[in-house]
């Protein structure tokens, strides 16, 4: 038993013990009836089974374990189970509880076992309370000697005032029997069940009230139960039935709220769903909303309608895909897959495409605007809008503009979209490996998308956008694949115009569009890519240049950018952009945006910046000649960058004075920085001297070359070396005749040592029969600015006087610089990069250049600036070199 039975109350008990269901068998049978004592075993620390629930052994070990007052009950009825008639001695010490708890054990056990456990059912009917004087046997079954109770009446009228209080007892019991049943259907469902079993149950009886409401406490501790059945006084045992059912009362009280709780929200999502839903049919009806499916197709039918010229197969796709669309259902995977397709389809700009700037004058003068030089992209420019002109429709260009960093190529890309009047889409592809970056993914695939060919469409709304593919030059390739060759197809005006991206999986025509590709070295760029573009050459920038684009550009714009000057015409222009609303053309409008675009930029200092604040020519000349020497302007940016920035916070600090570090501080009184003050703001000069030599001739076996890197080009010196070794025992020389390289050299450079070396030793036997020099001594020959790589055959030359200097003990001028490849046989070949070598040169102070007679050409196309000053000697073979440098 896990809790006591109360007297008049119908309990049922299951016996799983087997000595006990045949004891309980020899009672029944033996015709006196069948009677038992119930008493409840008391709680022990020990009586702990699986899940830390307290067990009830049947078999009773100890009598102190029981409680003294108990129930007299006789037995309804025994039922058996098939498996109790067997002899298992494995089943003699199981573990029951009430009903319910022991089906659940049994369910258990079963559930471990395949061996079915004995058990018989009871049903007792308890008559009357029962004291335990002492345990005769302890069985089982226990055997044991009892004294009934008799049977206590409650006698009204002896004490009026005891009356009333178990009068209220019982109102109060009884009234909270009833709330308990109406807040609790399952409390309710136990009196009903209890009430026709109790046949003693009567409310004018307070002992059989108290015990009837005890019975009814379905949580109640058994240690408070034990204590109604032993309670004598009446007040007494209805108080403590009172509690019971008040802490049933409570408990149902919370379970009340609880569910009341969980039902208010369940209530609220049902009935906001129920009104949503009505609502979405109510609107469907009137027609004022349709469902999700319908709104989207007629969405993507009134994009399309937007569009000019739709293309017969894409519409066939798109019309074919809607319809599939309408079927699918909305959880669905196909259904998102769908959609998706569908919202690039219809956001690609079929046939839309901005209006052309046919004007040569506006583009000439927006192109000016933002750039200095570049000659050769300007007219190609112009060549392209006037070919539109003339033709009344225009195709794509695809350029490739190629040249050392910071010269300006990325940025002229956004002014010829400008001067064009295209939109201006831009990516780059340095480091990309991955193909799907440029024609898409399937559309299988999780996530997929198209490339950015499409993309650029999308995003810019037209057909003919100028898209500038950056970094052409550095495309990556690995197992994904090569993006280089899926370029091939963007890049190719043959094939462009039926293009097909994985994701779109249709033709979409990319052939108005004017592609711009920049690349720092053409080398690295595969053939067949590289023969799709038209390749325009940007040399670096000479110091006539870079003063140029310093006091135009780099100068105003970085005083704009530190809040030391405002830009007059942007102001200009936002007063004109709310003017432009009001006018009735759209054509008006788009005249007046165009000549605010064309419009030259006027500057002007601040309001709190001094009158005086200014950066000299002088100061740029010194910025261009001692720290930014290479073949850009993006150092020279950066080193105006930091003077403005000094400069702001100098206006700042004295305004507020502050004080400043000696650093930071102004040493002078003028506002003005020149080249005498310059170092306060940008430091000590990088470059001290125009040359390594100085002195005028060089040393014996030094000769100064001209090399073109992808940075621009570079003046650099020829080194060589003579080792003279001892005599031997025999009177012999030690060493001679080898060649020594040092410089960090490439392959093709090494090679053309060796050449230059044999060419010098042939020379030298037609100069000077006599001259052994170089068998009896050993060649180092050293190419400064050893950690920087070196490699091509332009050196060659070079090499070859530098050696032919050192034999005959000639010195060579400093103001002379040569080029040129030369063959075994002393033919000197043609090189490139003629215009950056001609740029270093001049940096460097040289007055004669001596070039291959193949590259006369290219030294006709530069610039008279160029050639201004310099004495140009062309050989074509090396004899005219020898007559050049050595003075003959």
């Amino acid at each position: 038993l896990s809790r006591p039975v109360f007297p008049g109350v119908l309990t049922p008990l299951t016996i799983t013990d087997k000595d006990t269901i045949k004891s309980l068998e020899k009672i029944v049978n033996g015709g006196s009836g069948g009677y038992l004592g119930l008493f409840l075993k008391k709680d022990h620390p020990n009586d702990v089974g699986k899940g830390l629930e307290p067990i009830k052994p049947e078999i009773i070990t100890d009598p102190n374990d029981l409680y003294k007052v108990g129930t007299f009950a006789q037995i309804q009825r025994l039922t058996k189970s098939n498996s109790a008639d067997e002899d298992d001695e494995d089943n003699a010490h199981l573990f029951t509880g009430n009903p319910s708890d022991t089906d659940h054990d049994m369910n258990a056990e079963t559930s471990e076992s395949d061996d079915p456990k004995p058990y018989a059912s009871l049903l007792l009917m308890p008559h009357r309370r029962i004291n335990l004087l002492s345990v005769d046997e302890v069985g089982p079954p226990i055997d044991v000697t009892v004294s009934h109770w008799d049977r206590l009446k409650y006698v009204r009228g002896e004490d009026s005032s005891r009356d009333d209080t178990i009068r209220a007892l019982s109102q109060e019991v009884l009234g909270t029997i009833r709330e308990v049943a109406q807040m609790n259907a399952l409390f309710k469902e136990q009196v009903v069940n209890l009430v026709p079993s109790s046949h003693m149950f009567d409310m004018n009886d307070p002992y059989r009230l108290a015990d009837f409401a005890a019975a009814l406490s379905i949580g109640g501790d058994a240690e408070d139960l034990q204590a109604v059945l032993e309670e004598k006084d009446p007040e007494l045992r209805l108080h403590k039935s009172l509690v019971l059912l008040s802490k049933e009362k409570e408990v149902s009280k919370l379970q009340r709220e609880i569910s009341a709780k969980v039902e208010e929200k369940m209530s609220e999502a049902q009935r906001k769903y129920f009104l949503t839903e009505q609502l979405k049919s109510i609107k469907k009806e009137l027609g004022m909303e349709k469902d999700d499916k319908e709104t989207l197709i007629e969405k993507y039918r009134k994009k399309l309608a937007e569009y000019p010229i739709i293309p017969e197969e894409i519409n066939e796709i798109i019309e074919s895909e809607m319809d599939k669309f309408s079927h699918l259902e909305k959880n669905s995977a196909e259904f998102n897959i769908t959609r998706t397709y569908l919202d690039w389809l219809t956001n690609i700009p079929w046939g839309v495409v901005t209006t052309e700037n046919f004007n040569i004058t506006s583009a000439r003068r927006v192109l000016d605007r933002d750039h200095y030089g570049m000659d050769e992209v300007k007219e190609t420019i112009l060549q392209f809008i006037a070919v539109g002109k003339l033709k009344g429709s225009v195709q794509g260009k695809i350029l490739c503009l190629a040249g050392p960093p910071g010269v300006g190529k990325t940025s002229i890309a956004e002014s010829v979209a400008a001067a064009l009047g295209r939109k201006f889409y831009r990516f780059s592809v340095g480091g990309m490996s991955d193909v799907s970056e440029i024609k898409g993914h399937r559309r299988t695939y999780v996530g997929a998308m198209p490339g950015k060919i499409i993309q650029c469409l999308k995003s810019t709304g037209s057909s003919n956008p100028l898209v500038l593919i950056d970094e052409i030059d550095k495309l990556g390739r690995d197992h994904r694949g090569d993006p280089a060759s899926a370029l091939l197809e963007v890049l190719d005006p043959s094939q462009n115009h039926t293009f097909r991206d994985h994701f779109i999986d249709a033709p979409v025509d990319i052939s108005k569009c004017l592609f711009m590709c920049t690349a720092n070295d053409l080398g690295r760029i595969p053939g067949p890519l590289l023969d799709r573009m038209e390749v325009i050459q940007l040399s670096g920038y000479d110091v006539p240049d870079k003063l140029e684009i310093a006091e135009k550009y780099l100068v105003p714009k970085s005083m704009v950018n530190s809040g030391l000057m405002i830009d007059e015409s942007e102001a200009a222009k936002d007063d004109e952009s709310g003017e432009e609303e009001k006018k009735e053309s759209q054509d008006e409008a788009a005249e007046a945006a165009a000549e605010a675009e064309e419009r030259l930029p006027t500057y002007q200092l601040a309001e709190r910046v001094p009158d005086t604040l200014s950066i000299e020519r002088s100061a740029l000349e010194s910025l261009v000649r001692w720290y930014c020497r290479e073949a850009g302007v993006r150092n020279l940016q950066k080193k105006i960058d930091k003077i403005t920035g000094l400069l702001s916070l100098q206006v700042v600090a004295e305004e507020e004075g502050a004080e400043l570090t000696d650093k930071s501080s102004r040493k002078s009184d003028s506002w003005t920085v020149s080249s005498d003050n310059l170092h306060e703001y940008v430091g000590k000069p990088i470059f001290t001297s125009d040359r390594l030599y100085e002195k005028d001739p060089l040393p014996h076996g030094i000769v100064m070359g001209l090399a073109w890197t992808s940075m621009g080009g570079s003046a650099l010196y020829i080194e060589t070396q003579g080792i003279t070794r001892g005599l031997d025992s025999d009177g012999k020389r030690r060493g001679g005749g080898t060649l020594k390289t040092t410089g960090q050299m490439g392959d093709v450079m090494k090679e053309s040592t060796q050449i230059a070396y044999t060419v010098a030793r042939a020379r030298l036997a037609d100069i000077d029969p006599t001259n052994s020099y170089f068998d009896d001594t050993d060649i180092h020959m050293h190419v400064p600015e050893g950690a920087t790589p070196k490699d091509g055959p332009s050196a060659g030359v070079t090499m070859v006087t530098a050696m032919l200097s050192l034999a005959t003990d000639k010195p060579i001028k400093s103001d002379l610089a040569m080029t040129g490849e030369v063959s075994l046989t002393g033919k000197v070949l043609a090189v490139g990069g003629i215009k950056e070598k001609t740029m270093a040169a001049r940096r460097a102070g040289i007055k004669t250049i001596i070039l291959p007679e193949d590259c006369r050409r290219d030294w006709d196309e530069l610039p008279e600036y160029l050639k201004d000053g310099l004495d140009i000697q062309f050989a074509s073979d090396y004899s005219s070199v020898y007559d050049v440098a050595f003075g003959r």
